[in-house]
């Protein structure tokens, strides 16, 4: 089933007297429990297109549905809705409060969503727990590593079992070994039925997703599947 379905869609601004086409007739579907990778350089429109899948920003023209539903022609207040109970974001910058502990970032979307004191705390701490910091729950930013405040930012994504989970560039600014250790747990997560879409400029973390786009001026260049199955070696006879 789609949890994404985009026809036709385009986004264009203006910049002074010029008109700027960020996104030209993309269409694409996304299955539900799929791991897919956005790729493209820099002016490719991939920034726009993440913008319109997590509902930050509308089309100048065509169809986005989320879950079956229009959200082309959403007003602020609905859309600010699907982005708290449906979309959960993981930046690269890990937009954490400095002066809340673990706990209390991974509660926030729950407080916006009107849920109360008791089962936000039971649902940030599970979610703390998922992610391997259960130790850490009363750490503040500064006490955590990069990669633990990544895991932080990945719980709070996770607190409201979002429909998608939307990262952009997670690992970029992660030293490589803890970038490949929350690579690792987005997997882990994807295998558990989690739908995860990755915005990226790097070849080899878009490689850990299971379907790849490719967007160049502002236009789906490829849209291929990678074959992830594990070839078994065939010993040669001696």
């Amino acid at each position: 089933m789609n949890v994404i379905n985009i026809k036709s869609i385009r986004k264009t601004y203006i910049m002074g007297t010029e008109e700027v086409h960020a996104l030209v007739d993309v269409s694409l579907s996304i299955d539900r429990g799929e791991y897919v990778a956005i790729m493209g350089p820099s002016g490719s429109g991939k920034s726009t297109l993440m913008n319109m899948l997590g509902c930050l920003d509308t089309p100048t023209s065509g169809l986005y549905e989320f879950n079956g539903v229009n959200v082309s022609e959403m007003n602020d207040n609905q859309l600010a809705r699907v982005r708290n109970k449906e979309i959960g974001f993981v930046f690269q910058t890990f937009n954490l409060i400095p002066r809340s502990d673990a706990l209390h970032n991974v509660e926030l979307p729950l407080v916006y969503g009107g849920v109360n004191a008791a089962d936000r705390k039971r649902l940030a701490r599970e979610a703390l727990t998922h992610v391997n910091l259960a130790d850490r729950m009363h750490h503040k930013p500064n006490e955590l590593s990069g990669g633990q405040r990544q895991r932080v930012a990945i719980a709070r994504a996770l607190v409201t079992k979002p429909s998608i989970i939307l990262a952009d560039e997670p690992t970029g600014n992660l030293d490589t070994k803890t970038g490949d250790d929350i690579m690792a747990l987005l997997e882990e997560l994807h295998l558990q039925g989690n739908t995860i879409i990755l915005v990226t400029h790097e070849e080899y973390i878009a490689e850990h997703a299971h379907r790849i786009i490719r967007l160049r001026d502002g236009k789906v260049e490829r849209d291929e599947h990678v074959d992830k199955r594990v070839v078994p070696k065939i010993e040669e006879p001696v």
